[in-house]
């Protein structure tokens, strides 16, 4: 018998039903997060234009990340290793393990995040709340949500990513 957590939902979720929570180089579009599965996991896209770097080195403190490749291919740094992951490629990203990850290929790429425990879903839609403003993003807020979400984020690494990969960083 299987045994589901009480408040989880089931149904199909579409992809027409996805959240954005920001769009740009990365996006973000949640399907399902802590409130659909009762805490358990987040269920995120997210499409990234050719050459772009998804984020930079950084360590997640409370959470486990597993990255399946949907399209195109996708550049990743586990710790001190680099590997590109194509479609039909996981990628599992455990708590404590920095990593990045960045599109290598001239064409989109796309992937699906899947995060647990759920929640961190929360961190995209501040992310997105301060991305949306006009002019350069206020890196005090983008540092305070990072702290908030037991997020370590080595903001040093994007130019040298940047330059490694031939990636375009910035508008």
């Amino acid at each position: 018998m299987t045994t589901i957590p009480a408040a989880a939902r089931a149904g199909v979720v579409r992809a027409t039903e996805a959240r954005t929570l920001f769009d740009g180089p990365l996006g973000a579009m949640l399907l399902a997060g802590a409130d659909q599965t009762a805490g358990v996991a987040a269920f995120v896209l997210h499409p990234l234009a050719p050459r772009a770097l998804g984020s930079p080195v950084h360590t997640h403190r409370h959470e486990d990340e597993w990255s399946f490749v949907l399209d195109g291919e996708i550049g990743v740094q586990l710790g001190d290793d680099v590997h590109v992951a194509r479609a039909g490629d996981l990628v599992l990203k455990p708590r404590g393990l920095p990593h990045a990850f960045w599109n290598p290929g001239d064409a989109p790429a796309r992937l699906l995040e899947v995060i647990t425990p759920g929640g961190f879903e929360r961190y995209f839609e501040r992310l997105g709340e301060i991305l949306s403003v006009d002019g350069p993003p206020d890196l005090d807020a983008l540092a305070a949500v990072a702290v908030d979400h037991g997020l370590d984020v080595d903001l040093a690494s994007v130019p040298r990513l940047a330059e490694a990969h031939g990636l375009r960083v910035g508008p």
